[in-house]
C-alpha cells in the first residue's frame, strides 16, 4: 500500500545535507548530556513522584523507579543505535519512517505530539505549583482562581501560561542560547537535589515505609507506568541529532549518560521522600517542598521550590524544543504544511511551529489537571518506544549494510525486551487513558489521509517517477550534441 512507503535512508541523509533550510550544527557532548539531564531530571522528582506514591505505589515507588529505569535503558539503547546511524531531526518519527513506513511514522509523530506537547503542559502545571508555594513561603498568596485549572477549583492557571511564553521566546532566539541557559539551569537543579537528599536523610523514619506495598505488587507496575513520564527526556536528545557536531559518537554518549545519572538521582530522592513523610500526604504537584515543610524545614522548602522552578524550566525548554524539531522534520517531509519548516531568517530556528507549540502548551497548562496530563503523556511515549524498538529489528534486516557507529548489545533480545516492556507498562495505564489514546490515534489517521498522504514529499517523488516511466518513447528523439557545438538538424546529427 502507498501509505506504507518507506523513506530510503540514503535519500534522507542526502537531502538533509543538501537542503537550504537545514539546522546549524552547534551542539557538543556537554551540551547534549545537559540537554538530556535538563529534560529528564525535573518532572519525575519535582512533580509526579508525590502523585504516584499517594495513588498508585506507596513507598514501593522506589521499586517502580527501578522498573521504569530498566525499561527506559532498553529503549535508550535502541535510540542510541538509531540516532548514531541516522543523525537527522525527528527522533522516533524519522526512525519509524525508514523502517515501518509512512503511515506508522505519521502516527508515531502524532503520538510524539501527545508526548511532548502534553508533557510540557504537565510540567508547566508543576512549575506553577512550585511558584505559588515559593510565594506563599514569602507571605504572598495568589488567588486560586488564577493559579489552578477549572478541574482544580480555579479558572485559569496564569503562572503556567507565563513560563510557557518565556520558554517559547528562548527557543526561537537560537539553539546556542537555549543550550547555554539549559546548562546553567541543570547545574542549579542538581545542586538542589543533592541538598534535598542531605537535609532529608537525617529525618528518615522507617515507620513511613510501612506498609511498603499498600497497593500490592500490582501497585509497583502501576506506579512504574505513571512515573515512566519522568524518563521521556532521553528521546528528546535524539531530536537534536541534526544540530550535533560528530553525532555518530556524541548522540549515544549523551543519551545513555543522561539516563543513567537521572535514574540514580530518582531512586535516591524517592527513598528520602517516602522516608521522611507518609506517602498519603504526597498527593501534590510539589511533593519535595511539601515534605520539607512537614518536618519543619521551611527555608529548605523555599530553596527546593526555587531549584524545582529552575529544574522544571529546563524540562519545558527541552520538551518544547524537541517538539519543534519533530514538527520541523514532518513538515520537511510534506506531512505537515511547509509553514512548520520555515526558519527564522536571523536565528535559523523553526519559527511558526514554535509559536504553535507555545500556544498549545499554554492552553494545556492553564486548563487541565496534572493527573490526566501525565497519563496521556505516558501512553504517547510508550507507543513511540514500541514502534522504534520493532523498527530497529526491521532495519537491521532490510539494511544490514548501513554504517552503525554504535551497535546495541544483546541483539535481538534487547529491542524485543524494550518493545515488551513498553507494551506491558502501557497495559498498566488506566482504561480511560487508553480510550483517550484511541481517540487521538483516530484523529491522527483522519489528518494523515486528508492532508499528509496527498502532500507527502516521498509520495510526490514516487508519482513523478511513475509518470516518467509511463511516457511513450519519442518518434524523433533529440540528437546528442557535444557541448558548445552548433545546433544540428534533428535528421542529421553531428558527427
Amino acid at each position: 500500500m502507498p501509505s506504507f512507503r518507506v523513506m530510503p535512508v540514503d535519500n534522507l541523509l542526502a537531502k538533509k545535507e543538501g537542503r537550504a533550510n537545514r539546522l546549524r550544527k552547534v551542539l557538543g557532548p556537554l551540551d547534549l548530556t545537559a540537554l538530556g539531564l535538563g529534560a529528564i531530571i525535573g518532572t519525575g522528582i519535582f512533580v509526579i513522584t508525590g502523585v504516584a506514591a499517594a495513588r498508585y505505589a506507596g513507598p514501593g515507588l522506589i521499586i517502580s523507579f527501578i522498573v521504569a529505569g530498566l525499561s527506559s535503558s532498553l529503549a535508550a539503547l535502541v535510540y542510541a543505535e538509531l540516532a548514531a546511524t541516522v543523525p537527522v531531526a525527528g527522533s522516533a518519527y524519522t526512525f519509524t519512517y525508514i523502517s515501518l513506513g509512512e503511515l506508522l511514522a505519521w502516527l508515531v509523530g502524532w503520538n510524539l505530539v501527545l508526548e511532548y506537547l502534553v508533557a510540557a503542559g504537565a510540567v508547566s502545571i508543576g512549575w506553577s505549583s512550585y511558584f505559588v508555594s515559593l510565594l506563599q513561603s514569602a507571605g504572598i498568596n495568589l488567588p486560586l482562581a488564577f493559579t489552578a485549572s477549572p478541574a482544580a477549583g480555579g479558572i485559569f492557571n496564569l503562572p503556567a501560561v507565563f513560563i510557557t511564553g518565556l520558554i517559547t521566546i528562548l527557543i526561537i532566539s537560537g539553539t546556542q542560547h537555549s543550550a547555554a541557559v539549559n546548562k546553567i539551569i541543570v547545574a542549579g537543579k542538581v545542586a538542589v537535589i543533592l541538598l534535598f537528599i542531605f537535609l532529608g536523610v537525617k529525618h528518615i523514619n522507617p515507620v513511613n515505609w510501612q506498609p511498603f506495598l499498600p497497593f500490592g505488587v500490582a501497585g509497583i507496575f502501576h506506579g512504574a507506568a505513571i512515573i515512566f513520564f519522568a524518563f521521556i527526556g532521553f528521546d528528546a536528545v535524539s531530536t537534536a541529532a541534526e544540530e550535533v557536531k560528530r553525532p555518530q559518537r556524541t548522540l549515544p554518549l549523551g543519551i545513555l549518560l543522561s539516563l543513567g545519572l537521572s535514574t540514580f538521582f530518582y531512586i535516591l530522592v524517592t527513598i528520602v521522600l517516602t522516608g521522611i513523610v507518609s506517602y498519603k500526604v504526597l498527593d501534590t504537584a510539589s511533593p519535595m517542598a511539601a515534605a520539607l515543610s512537614a518536618i519543619g524545614l521551611r527555608w529548605g522548602s523555599a530553596l527546593v521550590a526555587t531549584g524545582a522552578l529552575a529544574g522544571l524550566t529546563s524540562v519545558m525548554l527541552v520538551t518544547m524544543y524537541g517538539q519543534s524539531r519533530i514538527f520541523f522534520a514532518m513538515s520537511r517531509d510534506g506531512l505537515l504544511p511547509f509553514l512548520f519548516s520555515r526558519l527564522h531568517p536571523r536565528f535559523q530556528t523553526p519559527l511558526w511551529n514554535s509559536l504553535l507549540i507555545g500556544t498549545g502548551v499554554a492552553l494545556i497548562g492553564a486548563l487541565l489537571p496534572i493527573n490526566i496530563v501525565a497519563e496521556l503523556t505516558n501512553i504517547g511515549t510508550l507507543s513511540a518506544f514500541f514502534a522504534v524498538s520493532i523498527g530497529l529489528i526491521i532495519l537491521r534486516r532490510t539494511r544490514p549494510d548501513l554504517p552503525r557507529p554504535f551497535r546495541l548489545p544483546g541483539y535481538p533480545a534487547t529491542p524485543l525486551l524494550a518493545a515488551g516492556a513498553a507494551f506491558y507498562l502501557a497495559v498498566n495505564l488506566p482504561p480511560l487513558t487508553w480510550a483517550r489514546f484511541f481517540i487521538w490515534v483516530i484523529l491522527g489517521a483522519i489528518l494523515y489521509f486528508s492532508y499528509g498522504y496527498r502532500h507527502s514529499a516521498l509520495g510526490q517523488e514516487s508519482t513523478a517517477l511513475k509518470q516518467v516511466k509511463k511516457r511513450p518513447p519519442l518518434l524523433f528523439p533529440a540528437p546528442l550534441r557535444k557541448p558548445g557545438s552548433k545546433k544540428s538538424s534533428p535528421l542529421k546529427p553531428d558527427k
